[in-house]
């Protein structure tokens, strides 16, 4: 009897042996065969991608994350989805694809990459300065984030230049409202639309224009020496434009009339003088 119930035990320590071998091996296959349907997925989304299915191709990147969001392949996977849709201009898809990414991977070693796409997202939609306000806005706040937080990396440069191109946007927009303004004699309006430009967008294509402008607005309404005084500041820093020559011009004619004003003014005090002076002989 003790002989059978040894049997017994050896045989039921066997079958457990043999589950727990199975267990393991059907455990590491399964592994596997996850890393295998994730490299898959992969490799289609990336040949979609190629061939121009974009859709399709964020699908796949998208199905990489959710197989497996634990392993390296995740946060690759979300910024080539969000590649995806900006290369066939889903901005919207990509930007919502790039938040998500900047949520879930904050510390990434592509975080900078992130931030950098999403602003070139933004400076895409550009196309009006009169009406894309808010895409200039995000853009030119998403550079400069790059610009300051990221400024070791590669993206930090055409950040910067892509900064220098939304400031020349924003400024023709000023410049814009500005001479219109103008145009309808609406003088204070128009002084701090170009004393904006002076202001916040000194380093653009329009610094000049603006400085001559003020001198041509300030001399309609009689500020003749805060005209000057732009007009000396135009002078200074851009002596050799075309708009300088132009407020010299101004300049030059209102000094030619102011003379001949006051030649006038002197003749008349003489014919004055004289007259009296004749009296005296009466």
């Amino acid at each position: 009897m003790l002989i059978f119930r040894a049997l017994y035990f050896l045989l039921f320590l066997f079958f457990l042996v043999s589950c727990a071998k199975n267990n393991i091996e059907n455990s590491t296959i399964k592994e596997k065969s996850l890393e295998l349907q994730v490299l898959e997925a992969y490799d289609i989304g990336k040949d979609a991608l190629e061939g121009g299915d974009v859709l399709y191709a964020a699908k796949k990147f998208n199905e990489v994350e959710t197989l497996f969001p634990q392993s390296e392949w995740a946060p690759k996977s979300a910024l080539m989805a969000a590649y995806s849709y900006y290369v066939q201009d889903y901005y919207s898809d990509s930007i919502a694809e790039l938040q998500r990414f900047i949520k879930i991977y904050p510390y990434h070693k592509n975080i900078s990459y992130a931030h950098y796409l999403m602003g070139i997202c933004y400076f895409e939609q550009i196309v009006d300065e009169k009406k894309d306000l808010q895409s200039i806005k995000n853009a030119k706040k998403k550079f400069n984030y790059v610009l300051k937080e990221h400024n070791n990396t590669e993206y930090a440069l055409d950040a910067e230049f892509k900064i220098n191109l939304i400031n020349d946007i924003l400024a023709s927009k000023e410049m814009y409202i500005g001479r219109y303004y103008f145009e309808k004699k609406k003088w204070i309006s128009a002084i701090n639309r170009f004393r904006t430009v002076v202001d916040d967008y000194d380093t653009t294509i329009y610094t000049a224009e603006a400085l001559h402008r003020l001198v041509e607005v300030h001399y309609k309404i009689g500020l003749t020496d805060e005209a000057e005084k732009y007009a000396q500041l135009l002078g200074y820093n851009y002596g050799s434009s075309e708009w300088y020559q132009n407020t010299y011009s101004l300049f030059n004619k209102d000094y030619k009339i102011r003379k001949k004003n006051r030649f006038k003014e002197i003749k008349k005090k003489n014919k004055k003088a004289l007259k009296k002076f004749r009296t005296l002989f009466e």
